[in-house]
C-alpha cells in the first residue's frame, strides 16, 4: 500500500513538472528552435539540392563527383576554338580544271607518195620519207625499164634516191637533170613535187 502511494505521488509530480516545463515561455522557444528529426535513408546520406557541393559545412567526400573529374567524360574543346563550321557559312570547292586539248602530234617519221607520172618510156613514181620537217630519204616506186631505159633509170635512181641523194641534200624538187635521162628526170621531179606538197 505504501509502495502504491509512492508510485502515484511520483507520477503526479512528474506530470506536474512536465506541464510546467511545456508551459513556460523560455522552454517553448527552445523547443521550437530544435531541429526536427530527419528520416533515416538506408542507402546513405542524400545531398541537399539547395546546397552547393563546395559550400562550407559540407563534406567533399560525400558530394557527388564533378562531371569533369570522371574518367570516361569526353574532353571539352578549348574555349574560343570551334570544332565545326557554322551552319550558315558556305564552303566553295575549286572545280577541277579541264585538261587543255592539243592537236595530236604528227608521227615523227612518215612516208609520203607522190603522183604517178607517165612519159614516153614508162611510169615514174617517187616516195619520200619525212622526219619532222625534213626529208630523210627518197625512193622510186616505179621507173621505166627495158633496153636503154634500164640504164637511164639506174642513173636517175643513183643521183636522186637514198639518204645521201640529191633530194635529201636539196630538200626540194629543184634537182639537176641527169644527163641522157631528161624525160625520166622531169617525170621524177614532178612526182617528187607532189609528194613534198602533201608532206608540208
Amino acid at each position: 500500500m505504501r509502495r502504491a502511494l509512492l508510485a502515484i505521488t511520483g507520477l503526479a509530480a512528474s506530470t506536474t513538472a512536465l506541464v510546467v516545463f511545456k508551459g513556460s515561455p523560455g522552454t517553448t522557444q527552445v523547443a521550437q528552435n530544435l531541429p526536427t528529426a530527419q528520416p533515416v535513408n538506408p542507402s546513405g546520406p542524400v545531398a541537399d539540392p539547395g546546397v552547393a557541393p563546395d559550400a562550407p559545412g559540407t563534406d567533399p567526400a560525400e558530394a557527388p563527383p564533378k562531371p569533369s573529374e570522371t574518367a570516361d567524360a569526353p574532353v571539352s574543346p578549348k574555349p574560343g576554338r570551334t570544332t565545326a563550321r557554322p551552319s550558315g557559312t558556305k564552303t566553295t570547292a575549286k572545280a577541277p580544271t579541264a585538261p587543255k586539248t592539243t592537236k595530236a602530234p604528227r608521227p615523227t617519221t612518215r612516208r609520203v607518195t607522190g603522183s604517178e607520172e607517165k612519159n614516153e618510156y614508162g611510169y615514174v613514181q617517187v616516195q619520200i620519207v619525212v622526219s619532222g620537217n625534213k626529208i630523210v630519204d627518197a625512193v622510186t616506186l616505179s621507173l621505166p625499164s627495158g633496153g636503154e631505159s634500164d640504164i637511164h633509170s639506174g642513173d636517175v635512181r643513183s643521183a636522186y634516191n637514198g639518204s645521201g641523194g640529191e633530194v635529201v641534200k636539196k630538200q626540194s624538187a629543184n634537182l639537176n637533170t641527169v644527163s641522157g635521162a631528161t624525160a625520166t628526170s622531169n617525170a621524177y621531179k614532178t612526182s617528187l613535187r607532189a609528194a613534198i606538197e602533201q608532206a608540208f
